[in-house]
């Protein structure tokens, strides 16, 4: 889809000014306020990144009461059962509290539930000696637990705690649980409403490890180092998607670093198993690498899986999970291009679809379990809201997500007179629906959509950090938009255009990949820049000059040696 440039212009003298104080590339100071960086204290907490920028997770409403009960339930050698969501942010979540509680002693198990038989969340009938351990009295969700209204109403009538650490939307009624930690409620004054659930559940650990040592509880036992919890924190806050600035920046960029440091089995085996060369994985790996395949054992198999990669301390073992989810995430790629396929031919089949505001499908032969990602796939390719359900027996369980424009989890409110439940956030959900509300849905998320159109352009937009002529490039500017890393919601790739490209050479490679030569005769005749260009039609003429191209700009790291190269966004 043809996509609509948006060229920012920063304002000179305040490039000037940036540039001098921090002693950095006009460019870089351009990209710096383009993203609201403005001056030289927010630069260089932006480019220095340390934990001791964090800022206090004490102020979380709830957290006092958490650690209280907390420390009394490791003091009386209580049972605690860690209750997380199937997907990486709720396994990352899961497996950085499971490695806290089993480090110093305490007694604590886990439970994931089954993301097709039993769905998101804690549910009443999971309050049972099924899923609890006999005689568990405290229940910690991580990454759920906001909506589990009848759940905890349960346990609390059975006499067993529970502590709630999320992120997602809440209302103004909350579940009666003894504590509830999420950014997102009302009366929240943290102003860290962008944590994901792993942050969430670290900034416990946070405010539990001061604690314990203001109870002298590490006067005989090693204080442990929370910062090597921080790959995992990274893991699940670049898979959720949320916005890389602040506590979610510090979080990433120290946990990559540790991810590089070869510092946890299961990772390393997983970039093995996914091809990320040792110490070089980035934000993307970590995206469309990593977070697939561990995404890929709740969706094809049960998330314990993952869970178990990232706590184990076996070589051995760690291999041979990543294996079995290397294998998950093949049979997940396959399901997906069923269901691709599918909708293409419906579209096809019916194009009045395309001229809806939103795309909304069900199918009885769908797996409900990769209906996210598939969704995720049709946003990107007809520009909309898209909900996909897969019928079962009397209900239909679907995925929806959204596009920057148009607030998802306020357009599923307004709808939830046809819908069963419904939970996530402006980009992301998941519904429940019974079969015969499925055409009222339909029409209600339509004309829920509807009512923005009028004030949304329903074309995709390019956001242009500036103009770069290659004869500006040099590898000390890379080297400083390299420093801008991890790269991601919230803290996008800076994206540059250039005009009148020609094309010295090209090939195409990988059956859609376009290589190429790139030089500017206007006004640097000798300098060649390669480029690459991915997922090209390549049913179209391939072009010899572009009269203007998108692009980002990076080193391209190969057997030891770098070279520039450019990503090409567009043209």
């Amino acid at each position: 889809m043809k996509k609509q440039w948006q060229i920012r212009h920063p304002d000179p003298e305040s490039i000037r000014q940036m540039s001098k104080t921090i002693n950095c590339h006009p460019i870089t100071a351009a990209v710096l306020i383009n993203r609201h960086i403005h001056n030289e204290p927010e630069a260089s907490d932006f480019l220095n990144v340390s934990l001791k920028n964090l800022r206090s997770p004490f102020t979380l409403k709830d957290m006092d009461i958490a650690v209280h009960r907390i420390y009394a339930a490791i003091k009386a050698n209580e049972k605690i059962l860690i209750f997380g969501d199937y997907d990486v942010d709720g396994v990352t979540a899961t497996a950085v509290l499971l490695d806290f509680f089993r480090y110093i002693g305490a007694n604590v198990s886990y439970y994931i539930p089954h993301r097709i038989n039993e769905g998101y969340g804690l549910h009443a009938q999971q309050i049972s000696n099924d899923v609890l351990p006999n005689n568990t009295s405290l229940i910690i969700t991580a990454d759920c637990g906001s909506a589990s209204f009848e759940a905890v109403a349960k346990a609390r009538a059975s006499g067993v705690d529970v502590i709630i650490t999320d992120h997602h939307n809440i209302s103004e009624k909350m579940p009666p649980a003894l504590a509830v930690i999420n950014p997102k409620r009302h009366d929240c004054t943290a102003d860290l409403d962008n944590l994901a659930g792993v942050g969430v559940a670290f900034c416990l650990l946070i405010c539990l490890r001061k604690y314990l040592r203001e109870r002298q509880f590490w006067d005989y036992r090693s204080e442990p180092n929370l910062k090597n919890h921080c790959d995992l924190v990274a893991l699940g806050t670049i898979a959720d998607m949320v916005p890389l600035v602040y506590e979610n920046r510090i979080f990433s960029k120290t946990g990559l670093e540790l991810i590089n440091s070869g510092h946890r089995l299961g990772i390393n085996a997983l970039m093995e198993m996914a091809g990320i060369s040792k110490n070089a994985a980035d934000a993307d790996d970590i995206a469309f690498r990593l977070a697939p395949r561990l995404n890929a054992a709740g969706r094809m198999a049960h998330a314990s899986i993952a869970v178990e990669l990232l706590t184990t301390t076996d070589v051995n073992q760690a291999r041979q999970l990543a294996q079995s989810l290397n294998t998950l995430n093949q049979k997940r790629q396959n399901l997906e291009k069923r269901i691709i396929d599918d909708i293409l031919a419906d579209v096809t089949r019916n194009t009045a679809l395309l001229q809806e505001n939103s795309l909304v499908l069900w199918n009885r032969q769908w797996h409900e379990g990769v209906l996210g990602i598939v969704a995720s796939r049709m946003v990107e390719k007809y520009y909309r809201p898209v909900v996909l359900i897969a019928v079962k027996d009397k209900f239909g369980k679907g995925s929806a997500r959204s596009i920057p424009e148009i607030d998802l989890y306020q357009r599923l409110l307004a709808c939830e007179g046809s819908l069963e439940n419904f939970g996530g956030h402006s980009m992301a959900a998941g519904l429940k629906v019974k079969i015969e509300n499925l055409e009222r849905f339909k029409k209600h998320f339509e004309d829920a959509v509807g009512e923005l159109i009028e004030t949304v352009n329903l074309i995709p937009k390019l956001y242009i950090d500036g103009e770069l002529d290659f004869r500006n490039i040099s590898e000390r500017l890379i080297d400083e938009l390299e420093s801008l890393a991890p790269f991601g919601t919230g803290n996008p790739e800076p994206i540059f255009m250039a005009r009148n490209v020609s094309v010295a050479s090209s090939k195409v490679v990988g059956n859609s990949h376009r290589r190429m030569v790139l030089k500017q005769t206007f006004n640097s005749p000798n300098k060649w820049i390669h480029a690459i260009h991915f997922n090209i039609d390549t049913g179209l003429p391939l072009k010899d000059s572009f009269d203007q191209i998108a692009f980002k700009l990076r080193w391209n790291r190969w057997n030891a040696t770098k070279t520039v190269q450019l990503i090409i966004e567009d043209s």
